[in-house]
């Protein structure tokens, strides 16, 4: 299924098809929030070209949106928001909706599954917001204690 069309949003049972790194596809669920902001963007601000790719620029020429270009939109609002982080891409995006899960109470198994991340040492590294998710991963010290 080519990655970003119409297609891979199925709103009978409201699940949508990503490709992520490696070109790996997973259905994911597709919430009445996603499903709502994406009719909303086809009805209202996507501009009417013919073609199945779901995300479009909206300036001449008008193309699928790309990677590249998601980066540069995540830049630009970083920069009107005045955030300053070492981080300038898109992948803050999914750094922030983990430290916001995980702060909300969600468990690292199930940002995890939000992230699609294959193992949990991965999901891990999130914990690192948080002293009290820490001693959720951490493990019991092994040796004397020097004291």
């Amino acid at each position: 299924m080519p990655k970003h069309t119409f297609d891979a949003i199925d709103w009978v049972t409201s699940r949508i098809t990503l490709a992520g790194k490696v070109r790996r596809e997973e259905r994911l669920p597709l919430t009445q929030e996603i499903g709502d902001a994406i009719l909303a963007y086809i009805e209202r601000a996507r501009p009417r070209i013919a073609t199945t790719r779901v995300f479009l620029t909206d300036t001449a020429p008008v193309h699928p949106l790309s990677r590249i270009a998601v980066k540069c939109i995540v830049r630009r609002a970083l920069d009107r928001a005045q955030i300053r982080s070492v981080h300038r891409g898109a992948h803050v995006l999914r750094h922030s909706a983990a430290t916001a899960m995980l702060r909300s109470g969600a468990s690292l198994a199930g940002v995890g599954a939000v992230l699609r991340h294959r193992s949990p040492s991965v999901t891990a590294l999130y914990a690192k917001v948080d002293i009290g998710l820490l001693s959720e991963i951490a493990q019991p010290w092994g040796g004397r204690l020097p004291c």
